[in-house]
């Protein structure tokens, strides 16, 4: 996840232009090589509404590992497929916007597919995750939104976190480390930096 200087993975509303304008190539393909390994994205339900709007018909680097994952969504009260050109949140016009000025083209994806029909769990998140870390396959890595990413955080089942540190400060916006019940300690098992002034941090709690 990318999060602001002072702790924020958005603005009050979403927005995410401020990540956009920090973002440089280098970061971008260190985070189009962490996806990729992914064996499946999990993700809250609204930004699985935004991703399945943007991504089926995105050329982007990163649209290629987004399409052809598996996806899994996260909601206690099911999910409706979206109308992919419906845009809702801060965050996709944010990503629309730019995508419009970088010059990036509409391309249908051949798998896009993936984005229908895709499970919904989370009745009990504890449980859920668990039986998913207990499967064979590649890592599960986790997506935003926000409050999908301080439920995840508070169960302590998260097993590394990869925080890409944007050289900015918000002064408000959404948090994710807000509902730990007690300090969460970790050791630094990596520091990748960017010319860009985004530092690539990956954590694993000690346990």
């Amino acid at each position: 996840m990318s999060v602001s200087a002072d702790g924020f993975v958005g603005g009050p509303n979403g927005e995410i232009d401020w990540l956009l304008k920090t973002m440089s190539d280098e970061g971008a393909a260190w985070t189009v090589d962490k996806i990729s390994k992914a064996g499946l994205h999990i993700m809250g339900s609204r930004t699985f509404h935004d991703m399945a709007a943007y991504w089926p018909t995105s050329n982007e680097p990163f649209a290629a590992p987004m399409n052809k994952i598996p996806k899994m969504v996260f909601s206690r009260k099911g999910v409706v497929q979206p109308t992919r050109a419906d845009l809702t949140t801060g965050a996709l016009k944010d990503a629309t916007r730019n995508a419009r000025e970088q010059g990036w083209k509409n391309v249908v994806s051949p798998d896009a597919a993936t984005w229908d029909n895709v499970p919904v769990m989370g009745k009990d998140l504890v449980a859920d995750i668990q039986k998913l870390k207990e499967q064979d396959g590649g890592p599960i890595l986790a997506h935003g939104g926000a409050g999908f990413a301080q439920s995840l955080v508070a169960t302590g089942l998260i097993d590394e976190y990869q925080l890409l540190i944007h050289p900015v400060m918000l002064g408000k916006g959404l948090p994710i480390f807000t509902s730990l019940a007690a300090p969460l300690f970790l050791k630094l098992e990596s520091t990748t930096r960017f010319g860009s002034g985004v530092i690539a941090n990956i954590y694993r709690p000690v346990r």
